[in-house]
């Protein structure tokens, strides 16, 4: 009889580990981390989270299995801390796939490559693309990686303004604190407006991944399962319309080469 009992504790305690680290497909509930200040992307208004990554995290989720999806905010600095604190279980937030970061969660993706330009305000002549940054103020958003494209990996010697947030960014280039913003040209499609004009430049590709807890296989590969039917269904194209149809941007609407999941 105790060898019985201690069984059943093992057994009830390995199936409390198993529930801990489950894969994300087949939860009743999945919650999605995305901007809150990116128009375009991820914006909330409102109590609402509107947006390209929030169309595209709800329909991912239900792909999933989920009955029901939340979205709760992450930043470009908070995005790994998020999902390993369980807060959130994936990510789309300009998550942009690098070898760094994909030491620390798993990717799925790319849902879409963007291509990294430049923002300057309307009447600048002088910025006509990333070698005219040289000398000149550019804002660096705390957690993201594209000024390190432009500074370290093109040598592009500017001065960098430190942002909270690309939406910082915007409002100091509107102030005239800094002459440039420079990211994926999907972020910047969401803050154009008559005062701000892309230089369309692109000079990098921006692979936007998927990020879950690192090592969950099974749900990266779930994950690009529902990437492939969001495009062969028509949906992700009309998503790319529905949000950026009126930027400008030459939009892709054909299935992303994957990284594959590790």
């Amino acid at each position: 009889m105790r060898h019985i009992l201690m069984c059943s504790a093992l057994l009830i305690g390995l199936a409390g580990c198993a529930t801990a680290s489950a894969s994300i497909p087949g939860k009743d509930v999945i919650v999605v981390g995305v901007k809150a200040d990116q128009p375009g992307l991820g914006r909330k208004e409102n109590g609402v989270f509107r947006g390209f990554e929030v169309d595209v995290g709800y329909y991912i989720a239900r792909r999933l299995g989920a009955s029901r999806v939340t979205f709760k905010e992450v930043r470009s600095d908070n995005r790994e801390e998020k999902l390993n604190e369980h807060s959130v279980d994936l990510v789309l937030a300009s998550y942009s796939i690098t070898p760094d970061r994909a030491t620390l969660v798993t990717f799925a993706g790319p849902y879409y490559v963007a291509h990294q330009d430049v923002m300057v305000r309307r009447g600048e002549t002088g910025i006509r693309g990333v070698r005219d940054l040289a000398g000149r103020k550019m804002c660096q958003a705390s957690g993201s990686v594209s000024t390190e494209r432009v500074v370290s990996g093109l040598g592009i010697r500017t001065r960098l303004v430190p942002g909270s947030s690309y939406s910082d960014c915007v409002a100091k280039l509107r102030r005239g604190d800094v002459d440039a913003v420079s990211t994926g040209d999907l972020v910047l499609a969401g803050f154009a407006a008559p005062d701000l004009r892309i230089v369309n430049a692109p000079f990098t590709d921006e692979r936007y991944g998927i990020g879950m807890r690192k090592g969950d296989i099974d749900a990266c590969e779930a994950v690009n399962r529902a990437i492939t039917t969001m495009y062969q269904d028509g949906t992700a194209g009309w998503l790319l319309r529905k949000w950026f149809g009126s930027s400008g941007l030459k939009l892709v609407e054909e299935v992303p080469q994957f990284e594959g999941c590790s």
